[in-house]
């Protein structure tokens, strides 16, 4: 049987679908999220946001504020599908969704040279984004909205395929196991995670896009050979 570990847990119905293809399944949370308290800039235009996480902590932060009562004033630039769902679930308006963190610092830079942005971001951000823009001399301030703990968990197993969503996620299992580059093929929600996953697996994969179901559909197609 083919051997699956999630370092995110599953839904019931996302589990289904990795045991409905003969899959074995261990899932458990790599990671945690602690959010900060921060102080909400006074006025934002333009906001980026390139997790769930920053967008929960704005929400949260902002919701009796003044500046949602004049939510179709902000203009997000957002990474991934279920970022930009959340976004709109609560009123804001998602100028422009892409599915990595360098990605949407190119299109800023193409689409607005002249602007400048509030990034509501994790303690441990990457780097590419603020520096693709302050490169190109577009004025981002960091507003650091939650910090990422890791969970480590030790596993025995050699496992045929271990879903990845994001890089602290890849740093948190190699933490605590010995990694078998040739026999393990490492799945990922996106380019960013994967090129953190490339350090330590040979067999790397990117899901076609950035949700748990095209990362679970990825490693069934691959796997399934």
């Amino acid at each position: 049987m083919i051997s699956i570990l999630s370092t995110k847990k599953l839904k019931l119905n996302q589990r289904d679908l990795l045991l409905g293809a003969g899959f074995g399944v261990v899932d458990y949370d790599a990671i945690g999220i602690e959010f900060l308290n921060f102080e909400m800039p006074f006025t934002v235009e333009y906001a980026i946001f390139t997790s769930q996480n920053g967008a929960k902590a704005f929400l949260n932060t902002a919701k009796d504020l003044p500046l949602l009562e004049e939510r179709a004033g902000v203009r997000c630039f957002c990474v991934g599908q279920k970022t930009k769902a959340l976004l709109e679930k609560n009123g804001l308006k998602v100028t422009k969704m892409v599915d990595n963190s360098a990605e949407l610092g190119e299109f800023l830079v193409k689409t607005h040279k002249n602007d400048s942005f509030h990034y509501f971001c994790g303690l441990q951000r990457r780097d590419e984004l603020p520096s693709i823009l302050k490169s190109n001399g577009i004025e981002i301030s960091e507003v650091k909205t939650y910090k990422t703990i890791l969970i480590p968990k030790k596993f025995e197993q050699i496992w045929d395929g271990i879903l990845f969503f994001s890089p602290s996620g890849v740093e948190s299992y190699i933490s605590e196991n010995s990694i078998s580059k040739n026999e393990t093929t490492a799945i990922c929600i996106g380019a960013t995670t994967a090129k953190e996953a490339s350090k330590y697996f040979e067999n790397v994969a990117v899901a076609n896009s950035t949700s748990v179901e095209s990362v679970i559909a990825k490693a069934v197609k691959i796997l399934n050979k």
